[in-house]
C-alpha cells in the first residue's frame, strides 16, 4: 500500500507584534483563527422562544430543550421554563448532549411528568471536552408543576440538548495551548465553548483546569497549581484581553511567566484577541512570549518518482532531498516519512520490511516482522513500527540502533491499519479495528526524561469510519484526514480532533492522503496519479508518482 503524505499546519491566528507585557510570537504552531480586528461569528442562527401561556407539560419541556440554543446570561430564556423553586439549581453548563433532532420522542403522563428520549451522537462535558457516543437511545426525565396556573419544570437533568445541526452554531472550537515536555512546541488541546464570553471560558479552563485526560501525560503547562484566575473573568476591550491572576504569580521566575504568556496569547487568538496582558491587582506583569518551533511544512508534494525522492517542483521535476534520495535508490519504497530536519526517513519497502534512510545516503533495515504497516518518525528521529495484526507490538527504533516496546498501545484493538504521529510528537492517531468496526483512535505519547517514547496514554475514539480505513494523515495540528473504502465507494473523512467529522467523495483508486501548509489536500491513486482537491472536486496534479511521502516539519534553516 502506498504511503499517505505530509500533514498541514494551520494558518496563523494573528500576526500582530505586541508590547512588552503581551505579544504574539513570530514562531511556533500555526492555528486557523480570526484575523486581526475580525469580529467573532454570531453565536447562533436560531432564536429561543419564551414559554407560552397555556402550554402543556410536553410543550414546556420541548420549549425548554429548544431554548438550549440561547446561552446568553446563563441560558436566561431556558431558565424561564423552570419553576421558581428550581431556578438556580439547574446547571446548563454541566454537559451538552448532541443528538439527532428528528429522532426525539416526548412522552407525557397525567401527573406532570415528561420523558424525552434522544439519540445521542456526542457529548461535551463541563470542561468543553467533546466525545463521540456509542449511539442508542437515552431517556431524560422531567417533572413539572403548575405555577400561577402555568406548567413549569420543577426537576430536570443538568445540561442542555442540541441537535447536531445546531451544535456548531452555538458552540465554537477553541484551542487550549500547552507545551510538549521539552518546551519546544505548543500543542493544542481542543475544547468547545459557547462564543459568548469565550475569553473567560478559555482562561478558566487553561489556568484553573487540566489537559484532557487522554493528553494529560504528554504535555506541560507553565501555570503552576497555586496560580488561579482572579477575578474569574477576562476584561475585553476591542481585541485586547486583561487576565488577572492571584498573588502567587508575583513569585514566579521570568521564564515561567513568559511561557504562561505564550500559552495565553495563542489560546486567546482563536477568540479574536490579538493583545493579552497578564495582571495582578490591575498591574501588568512583565512577560514576553517565548520562541517555539513551528509545525509548518513545505507546500509542495513530497514524492518518490523514477527520478528521485523529493519535493515536486513543476511538471515531473523533483527537487531531491539531499542524501535521502540517494538512500531511497537502494530501496524499493512503498511508503516514506521524512523527519522535520530532513536527516532521517522511515521507509516501508516492497519486501515488507521497515528501514531507516539517512541524509548520509545510508540504509538500515530495522524491522523484519511480518505484516508491518507504514512507519512514522518522531522529533527525536525514533521510527515507530507495528504489525497490522498485532497492535500491542508497537515498537520505537532509536537512532542508536536500540528499540523500545511502547506499552499501552490500543489495548482493545484487534488490528491497526494506519497510524499518524503529530509533528510535535505528542499525539499518535491510528485507524484500528475494535469490535469489528473501523475507528480513528488517538492517544498521548508518554516519554521519559530523555525524550525517549515509553508508552501511550489512554486512547480515545475520535470517530467511527463508514468503511475500512486505508490511509491516515495529519491535515493540520488539529485535524486528521483518512482515505476510507476502496473501489466504487471511496471517501475522504476529515476528522477534527475532539470534534465532528465530515466526508467527501474521492477517486475510486485513492490509496494515500496528504495535506499541505494551507487548505489543499492531496490523494494518490494506485496507478501513480496525484490528485489535488479544489473545492469538492479532485483534479489531476501529476502522474508517475510511486510513493506519496510525508514530512514532519521544516528544517530551522528554512523556517
Amino acid at each position: 500500500m502506498l504511503r499517505r503524505a505530509a500533514a498541514v499546519a494551520m494558518a496563523a491566528a494573528v500576526a500582530v507584534v505586541l508590547s512588552a507585557c503581551a505579544g504574539l510570537p513570530t514562531s511556533g504552531p500555526v492555528f486557523a483563527g480570526l484575523q486581526p480586528g475580525a469580529v467573532a461569528p454570531p453565536d447562533f442562527s436560531y432564536v429561543p422562544v419564551k414559554p407560552q401561556d397555556g402550554a402543556s407539560p410536553e410543550q414546556i419541556v420541548q420549549g425548554f430543550i429548544d431554548a438550549g440554543i440561547g446561552p446568553e446570561s446563563n441560558w436566561a430564556i431556558a431558565q424561564l421554563y423552570l419553576a421558581p423553586s428550581f431556578q438556580g439549581k439547574w446547571n446548563p453548563s454541566a454537559n451538552t448532549t448532541i443528538d439527532d433532532r428528528s429522532a426525539r420522542s416526548y412522552v407525557a403522563t397525567d401527573d406532570g411528568q415528561v420523558v424525552l428520549t434522544v439519540t445521542q451522537q456526542a457529548t461535551v462535558d463541563a470542561d468543553g471536552v467533546y466525545k463521540t457516543s456509542e449511539g442508542g437511545q437515552t431517556p431524560l426525565s422531567f417533572e413539572l408543576k403548575k405555577v400561577d396556573g402555568q406548567w413549569r419544570i420543577s426537576k430536570a437533568p443538568d445540561g442542555i440538548v442540541l441537535g447536531a445541526d445546531q451544535f456548531t452554531s452555538v458552540f465554537h472550537q477553541y484551542p487550549l495551548m500547552y507545551f510538549d515536555p521539552a518546551w519546544r512546541y505548543l500543542v493544542p488541546d481542543m475544547r468547545w465553548f459557547p462564543s459568548i464570553n469565550a475569553p473567560t471560558r478559555i482562561a478558566t479552563a487553561l489556568i484553573d483546569g487540566k489537559p484532557s485526560g487522554w493528553l494529560a501525560g504528554s504535555v506541560k503547562s507553565a501555570f503552576t497549581d497555586d496560580v488561579s484566575l482572579d477575578p474569574v473573568s477576562v476584561a475585553v476591550t476591542g481585541s485586547t484581553g486583561r487576565v488577572g491572576l492571584t498573588r502567587a504569580a508575583l513569585s514566579l521566575d521570568r521564564q515561567t511567566l513568559d511561557r504562561m504568556q505564550t500559552q495565553l496569547v495563542y489560546s486567546m487568538a482563536a477568540a479574536g484577541l490579538s493583545d493579552v496582558s497578564m495582571e495582578y491587582n490591575s498591574s501588568p506583569l512583565s512577560a514576553q512570549p517565548v520562541s517555539t518551533r513551528s509545525t509548518r511544512i513545505d507546500t509542495r508534494a513530497l514524492v518518490q518518482t523514477a527520478k528521485a525522492f523529493g519535493f515536486l517542483a513543476s511538471g515531473t521535476d523533483v527537487e531531491a532531498v539531499k542524501g535521502i534520495s540517494d538512500a531511497m535508490a537502494k530501496l524499493h519504497p512503498v511508503s516514506a516519512q521524512l523527519s522535520a530536519d530532513y536527516t532521517t526517513a522511515a521507509v516501508r519497502t516492497a519486501h515488507g520490511t521497515v528501514a531507516r534512510a539517512t541524509s548520509e545516503g545510508e540504509v538500515a533495515v530495522i524491522d523484519r516482522r511480518a505484516g508491518l504497516i507504514d512507519p512514522v518518525v518522531d522529533p527525536g528521529d525514533d521510527i515507530w513500527s507495528v504489525p497490522a495484526s498485532d497492535p500491542h507490538a508497537l515498537t520505537a527504533y532509536t537512532p542508536d540502533g536500540g528499540s523500545v516496546k511502547i506499552t499501552g498501545a490500543w489495548s482493545n484493538a484487534s488490528r491497526v491499519t494506519a497510524m499518524a504521529l503529530s509533528r510535535d510528537g505528542t499525539r499518535l492517531a491510528a485507524i484500528v479495528t475494535v469490535g469489528g468496526r473501523s475507528t480513528i483512535e488517538i492517544a498521548g505519547v508518554v516519554r521519559d526524561q530523555n525524550g525517549v517514547p515509553t508508552s501511550l496514554g489512554d486512547s480515545t475514539t475520535l470517530g467511527v469510519l463508514p468503511h475500512t480505513g486505508v490511509s491516515l494523515t495529519w491535515l493540520s495540528d488539529t485535524e486528521l484526514g483518512a482515505v476510507v473504502g476502496t473501489g466504487g465507494d471511496t471517501t475522504v473523512v476529515q476528522q477534527v480532533v475532539s470534534g465532528p467529522a465530515t466526508s467527501t467523495s474521492a477517486p475510486d483508486d485513492a490509496v494515500a492522503i496528504a495535506g499541505t501548509t494551507g487548505t489543499t489536500v492531496r490523494l494518490l491513486g494506485d496507478d501513480g496519479t496525484l490528485y489535488s482537491q479544489r473545492g469538492s472536486n479532485w483534479e489531476k496534479a501529476g502522474t508517475g508518482v510511486l510513493v506519496l511521502g510525508e514530512v514532519q516539519g521544516i528544517p530551522p534553516s528554512q523556517g
